[in-house]
């Protein structure tokens, strides 16, 4: 697996829980380090053996905790490219919805060897979607809801989600876009400001 995604869980783990709690997993996933290098391949075992550690480190179910780890991604200021790199996909919530598709390709432009399974939206009918993550990444659809919910609250928009499994390992979440405009949303420009 991507160092990315490693660094990703690390860095989710260290500010939400602290790093005493990230020490403890890396110690009971049996890891003889404690920081994932970023641009490192690592045996997805290993990758596994940290995220089940985690879920037990927290008590709470592994779909929970990357589901938190995909709100996280978006909604924290220490990993901003990432919600830039979204936000390019529309001006509304369901450009947003449509440019998924392309989200594995633009994420091989900033990250070459970066792979993440193939996405593919359907529109239902006006406001009804659903996305399929094609297998790959395990747990990958409970990483894209998390990070579904906080596209909705940076757009504004009201929805409702709801995860379902597949068959061949692909995820389906359904997708009710109830209200494109229900809140202000938070600011965004094109644009990065030099300081």
């Amino acid at each position: 697996m991507h160092g990315l995604i490693n660094r990703s869980i690390q860095s989710f783990t260290c500010h939400t829980y602290g790093h005493a709690r990230w020490l403890a997993v890396t110690e009971a996933a049996g890891l003889n380090f404690s920081e994932f290098e970023a641009m490192l391949i690592y045996d997805e075992d290993l990758s596994r053996g940290v995220l089940t550690a985690l879920s037990v480190e927290l008590e709470r179910d592994v779909t929970d905790v990357l589901e938190d780890l995909g709100t996280f991604l978006v909604s924290n200021p220490n990993v901003e490219s990432l919600r830039r790199l979204l936000r390019f996909g529309g001006v509304n919530y369901t450009e947003f919805l449509h440019s998924l598709d392309d989200l594995p390709d633009r994420a091989r432009l900033a990250v070459s060897d970066l792979n993440l399974p193939a996405l593919e939206l359907r529109e239902h009918a006006a406001g009804h979607f659903s996305l399929t993550c094609q297998a790959g990444l395990q747990g990958f659809g409970s990483v894209m809801l998390g990070v579904l919910r906080a596209m909705a609250d940076d757009y504004g928009a009201l929805v409702v989600l709801a995860h379902y499994g597949g068959s061949n390992g692909t995820e389906v979440i359904d997708i009710t876009l109830i209200e494109s405009a229900w809140t202000e949303g938070r600011s965004f420009d094109l644009g990065t400001r030099i300081e």
